[in-house]
């Protein structure tokens, strides 16, 4: 391919610019990453840095005609193959969705007007899932509390309570239609056994949405075990035209013809259409498909190091038309930065029970048949009620009856006209029976097997003695509750996986700062917050109702009232309140770690009124101590509280907290000796730390001790002090140290005589000794000089060497410049006289 440049972008040979001709077109051909530099600028053609395209862009903009309709054509075909492969599937789907009885059945077999009721076993079971689990998984505080990742430090603890504000805020307040979605899909998924939420950042609204996609409009193939590693899923969508338009004028879509919408409606549809009562009359919209496949598509396959294709296939995201087969979108459907390329998620896939295949089983495929049974046995019972309150029978065709064969009313006489006969014989009655008594007690069996197999029975605990053991009511609850505890436990983790989607985008497209000032840290800390903490669902997946985790609180209380020296009871009766879903518990029962720290007198104020205090590391242990002690050695304080029923409980809570402060200090004065600060209390340690650790306070805590043991001799020798007979003999002692300490000093002045002698004579030792040293250096300093301007003379000779190849240099510079000028002054010639041989030259005649 050649490039035509227009007045050349780099400097034209010196001599041209004198010459004020026209500027020259100069081709380039085959410029693969050239760089060209005169004049000291340099010039980089890269025709791939030029081609560069955005990763997010859509491809179909970029694909030929062509190769989008046999991709489209391919995806269909396969599409198709999809939803033949599931049709059995949908039939019982289908069938399922009339157990409901959302809608009375008008019958006219075997009688018009017989009995259409639906047996509720179905509906009941599904609407005590939803009401249950959505009460668990979306309590009215917020779904969302956070866990710490790695080491818990102060900055993650502020950062996981400013994560729970925010995701809780932005799932009931921001993302409105949250809440909406989740009970639609917990009203779907115990019924059919599967439901998706499809998590995705919506441009639209400039936030992120949670959706909930039935089971119908998600294809899978055959074989797929499930979503996560499905090669190819199918998203079902129904647009109106305005909505398409919206998105290509957006430039998510690209532009091009839709036509008009073609109309079809599936058996699924139509089943939910006549149970809900609403019809598809005024249905205009497009039916898209969505397909999250792995792909190798036409000129952007996969590549190795050396640029040879590998025919590996990577995840795309594909919107066509159904009908059309007309392409609107193709997206790579993996982060940018990802080596590996692997597939983006953005669906969750929520199962009731794991089937054989990807989707899984619910109650329409575990008790369908019970259903059934219950209403057909169910209708038996109520037309046998009819027949026999309303009798048939035979009549002879001579009898005539005033009012014809209308019910007679009670109190009611009505004229009849007899051909032949008696009344009697002319009217036989229909032996018809009461309800049967067998066909009520197999209703009642089968219904009590479908809701014992569904899980939904109800536990009768009145039957259970008063006196029983906690531990033998929660061994009944948990295994009434086993079923229902584990399909809690999946919704529990599909949860999970959503609430990961959500925090996701919420970190990587939303703002750095908050909308909001948090109630601990900074604004700006948002997007780190999310790095540091995990969210999970508040729902417990261990228990799943309230009633079950209230009677495990009572089985550990009940065990704490045996021995309630290893229990922290506040902590116990903390959480039986936050499982009750009191609010304020934190007010209700305070815990140590909720509190503050607070001078030494407002602790002695709250130990005196019963309100829990603690110590912190950081306080000045010494003062506290100090003024507690003070405050129980008050007789003024020690009066007044002796006369209080619980004076035993505050001196015990004093000493304790005391205690604290003591051993705060001990931590202190182990770690100025051993000059570092300790590890936190509650930091778990490698063994070899602890092991040099271990060796290094057993040292400290001896010179502590010596310490304190010094401060205590000397606190002990100032009180003996004020003892007569003590000072007394001090006295004598101090007289006797007098008599000793004339006498040392005569002795030391005898010493000081002579070590006057013994000086002198080392001076004068050393005064020989240092006339030899400053003669040994003079000797080495002229040695030192000498090799000095030798080193010197080797130097400038080596600059001389090379200041002569530098002049070389500049003189083969210079010769070049005036070789380049002359051909530049030359081919300017040549040019001017090519030109003016030209206009000489005679025009040929036309």
């Amino acid at each position: 391919m050649a490039t035509n440049i227009d007045k050349a972008l780099y400097q034209a040979p010196t001599g041209l610019n004198d010459m004020g001709e026209e500027a020259i077109e100069i081709e380039i051909v085959d410029p693969e990453s050239v760089k060209i530099g005169i004049g000291g600028m340099e010039i980089e053609i890269d025709p791939d840095a030029m081609n560069e395209e955005d990763f997010s862009t859509n491809l179909a903009d970029e694909m030929t005609e062509g190769a989008m309709q046999t991709l489209s054509s391919d995806l269909t075909s396969e599409i198709d193959n999809d939803k033949a492969g599931r049709k059995d599937w949908e039939k019982a789907y289908t069938e399922g969705l009339k157990l409901l009885g959302l809608q009375y059945e008008e019958r006219t077999e075997p009688w018009n007007g017989a009995c259409g009721v639906f047996h509720p076993m179905i509906t009941e079971a599904v609407v005590r899932f939803q009401s249950e689990t959505i009460t668990e998984t979306f309590p009215a505080a917020g779904p969302v509390k956070t866990k710490i990742i790695g080491k818990e430090t102060k900055e993650k603890k502020e950062s996981a309570v400013r994560v729970r504000e925010d995701m809780n805020y932005q799932l009931t307040e921001k993302m409105v239609e949250f809440r909406a979605e989740h009970e639609r899909m917990l009203w779907s998924l115990p019924a059919t056994g599967s439901a998706f939420k499809k998590v995705y950042y919506d441009p639209s609204l400039g936030r992120q949405v949670s959706v909930f996609i039935p089971a119908e409009d998600i294809l899978l193939p055959y074989g797929a075990s499930d979503i996560q590693s499905c090669y190819r899923v199918t998203h079902v969508m129904h647009k109106t035209k305005n909505e398409i338009l919206k998105l290509q004028a957006a430039g998510f879509y690209r532009e091009c013809d839709i036509g008009d919408p073609t109309k079809e409606t599936t058996d699924i549809e139509k089943a939910k259409d006549k149970e809900t009562g609403f019809s598809d009359l005024n249905d205009d919209r497009f039916t898209l498909y969505e397909i999250h496949a792995d792909l190798d598509l036409k000129g952007f396959e996969d590549t190795d190091k050396d640029g040879e294709e590998t025919g590996i296939m990577l995840p795309y995201v594909v919107t066509l038309i159904k009908g059309t087969g007309e392409v609107l979108a193709i997206r790579r459907n993996w982060e940018e930065d990802d080596d590996l390329r692997l597939k983006r998620q953005h669906f969750v896939h929520y199962q009731y029970i794991p089937g054989f295949g990807a989707y899984g089983f619910g109650l329409f495929h575990l008790i369908g048949g019970f259903a059934k049974s219950a209403t057909s046995i169910m209708r038996q019972l109520v037309d046998a009620g009819t027949l026999s309150n309303l009798p048939g029978g035979l009549k002879t065709r001579g009898l005539r009856i005033k009012g014809d064969d209308t019910p007679i009313a009670p109190g009611e006489w009505r004229d009849v006209d007899i051909g032949s006969g008696v009344m009697r014989d002319n009217i036989l009655p229909l032996p018809y029976k009461e309800p049967s008594q067998v066909l009520y007690t197999l209703l009642g069996n089968i219904v009590e097997e479908g809701r014992r197999f569904a899980a939904t029975a109800d536990l009768k605990i009145s039957d259970m003695s008063g006196q029983s053991p906690v531990g033998t009511t929660l061994a009944l609850l948990e295994r009434q509750l086993k079923v229902m505890t584990a399909v809690q436990a999946r919704v529990h983790a599909a949860f999970k996986q959503e609430l990961k989607l959500l925090a996701r985008i919420i970190a990587d497209y939303t703002d750095p700062d908050y909308s909001y000032e948090p109630e601990v840290g900074e604004r700006k800390a948002k997007k780190e917050d999310y790095d540091d903490v995990d969210v999970i669902p508040v729902s417990d997946p261990n228990a799943a109702t309230m009633s079950q985790r209230v009677v495990q609180y009572q089985a550990v209380i009940q065990m704490a009232q045996m021995a309630p020296a290893i229990y922290d009871l506040p902590q116990l009766h903390r959480g039986m309140l936050e499982v009750l879903g009191i609010k304020n518990a934190e007010k209700l029962v305070p815990l140590p770690d909720d509190q503050k720290p607070t001078d030494p007198v407002t602790e002695n104020m709250m130990i005196i009124k019963g309100e829990p205090v603690k110590a912190f590391s950081y306080q000045d242990q010494k003062s506290h101590i100090g003024v507690h002690m003070a405050m129980m050695q008050d007789p003024s304080v020690t009066q007044l509280i002796g006369q209080n029923p619980k004076a035993p409980l505050i001196q015990s809570a004093m000493m304790a907290h005391i205690a604290e402060h003591v051993g705060f200090q001990y931590r202190q004065q182990i770690e100025q000796q051993l000059g570092m600060p300790l590890p936190p209390q509650d930091e778990k340690l490698p063994p070899e730390v602890e092991t040099a650790l271990s060796g290094m306070m057993a040292q400290a805590a001896q010179q502590v001790l010596q310490q304190n043991q010094a401060q205590a001799a000397q606190q002990q020798a100032q009180q003996n002090q004020q003892d007569p007979l003590i000072q007394m003999q001090q006295m004598e002692l101090q007289i006797k140290q007098q008599e000793l300490q004339l006498k040392a000093q005569d002795s030391q002045m005898k010493n000081q005589i002579a070590m006057q002698q013994l000086q002198s004579k080392n001076q004068q030792m050393a005064q020989q000794a240092a006339m030899q040293e400053k003669k040994l250096l003079v000797d080495a300093t002229t040695q030192s000089d000498k090799l000095k301007l030798e080193q010197q003379k080797a130097q400038l000779q080596s600059q001389l060497a090379g200041l002569k190849v530098g002049a070389q240099i500049q003189d083969s510079k210079a010769k070049l410049a005036a070789q380049q000028q002359e051909a530049g002054v030359k081919m300017g010639i040549d040019v001017a006289k090519s030109r003016a041989q030209a206009m000489q030259q005679p025009k040929a005649p036309k």
